[in-house]
């Protein structure tokens, strides 16, 4: 009775959920490991750049320096990330991390080590996805394993096109975890960390400003404001951490003026799939016509896919749409969802 031999598929579902994901992992690996030689986006020499600029000079100079077009526009926490990579790009080959024979530098030595780094951050997503399914059942648990560590979009924007969205991705995971477990307080702080990394995260911050209101200080006023003090300190230490030393250098203004580069246009690079692509593609389509009935139409010099901060909104017939009018739409809109949201749990709890 004892040596009663388990059938593969019960071998199989006798494994440990962590087991589970480890393999879901190691055959990504493998894919991305393959991938190692394919094409790869500016995006890989953008982060070559902050490699070398934050490893050769001091903190003072990081959001002012402009040797490469690819300027740092990223928070102070993802160039704090990037120069603890640069110690170790430094020990693989030195010429990744000097500023100016760095430039363009493409040996296989560079591409190995920068597509390896973003496998390895990866770990970030694969502890968020064990965090945010430990409870469910196990075949909920391996669909979310191969939706997310078998993402194709991952696969394509982080190990071909290049950049660290799992990594970033992983730290919104550990948020809404604890968020999910009741641990408001240390979900707030993961995602305070979170937008100091990657600042396009603000979108939903006020989505968590709404949650942890209501579920972490609704209750009383003394013990909503006490709450919501203990937690606006929590997110204000973090973001001393970040923007302090910039703050006491007096830099602060730039810091902002880079990670808010207005100058990019609606569309950086074609990176906004929504409303304002068809608007461009109209505004390039009547400009085409108008030229064919002999209208006088200037093309503009400027381009929509340069990505680079300057004039990148350069349209030919409809008007140009500017920061002003797009924050007001936005703020709008958000405010409207967030509104019924809070009219919803009021009227809950009134009845």
């Amino acid at each position: 009775m004892g040596n009663e031999k388990l059938s593969f598929k019960e071998v199989r579902n006798s494994s440990s959920p962590k087991t589970t994901l480890w393999w879901f992992f190691l055959i990504a690996t493998c894919v991305k490991v393959l991938l190692f030689p394919s094409y790869r986006s500016t995006d890989f020499e953008v982060h070559r750049n902050w490699l070398a600029l934050t490893h050769s000079l001091p903190l003072s100079r990081w959001y002012f320096d402009e040797t490469s077009p690819w300027t740092l526009d990223y928070p102070p926490f993802f160039a704090y990330f990037e120069r603890f990579l640069s110690f170790f790009a430094h020990l693989v080959d030195p010429q990744i991390v000097h500023l100016q024979e760095g430039l363009n530098y493409s040996s296989n030595k560079v591409v190995y080590f920068q597509r390896f780094t973003v496998i390895l951050s990866d770990l970030s997503l694969l502890y968020g996805v064990y965090r945010l399914t430990q409870k469910l059942d196990s075949r909920k648990q391996k669909l979310i394993y191969s939706l997310v560590i078998w993402s194709p979009m991952l696969l394509i924007v982080d190990h071909v096109h290049f950049q660290y969205n799992g990594f970033l991705i992983g730290i919104l995971l550990i948020s809404l975890s604890y968020l999910e477990e009741g641990r408001d307080l240390l979900g707030g702080f993961v995602f305070a960390v979170l937008l100091c990394f990657k600042h396009l995260f603000a979108v939903a911050a006020p989505v968590y400003f709404i949650y942890l209101l209501r579920h972490y200080c609704w209750g009383g006023i003394v013990r909503g404001f006490s709450r919501l003090l203990i937690m606006g300190s929590l997110v204000a230490a973090v973001f001393a951490s970040a923007f302090g030393p910039f703050f006491h250098l007096g830099q602060i203004q730039q810091v902002i003026q880079r990670l808010f580069p207005f100058g990019r246009g609606l569309c950086h690079a074609y990176w906004a799939p929504n409303f304002w692509v068809f608007y461009i593609m109209s505004d390039k389509g009547l400009a085409f016509i108008l030229r064919k009935l002999g209208f006088n139409i200037q093309t503009p010099a400027a381009s929509f896919t340069a990505g680079l901060v300057g004039d990148s909104s350069p349209f030919s017939v409809l008007p140009r749409v500017g920061f002003v009018f797009m924050l007001f739409c936005s703020l709008n809109k958000l405010t409207c969802y967030l509104i019924e949201k809070m009219h919803t749990r009021v009227c809950y709890h009134l009845c």
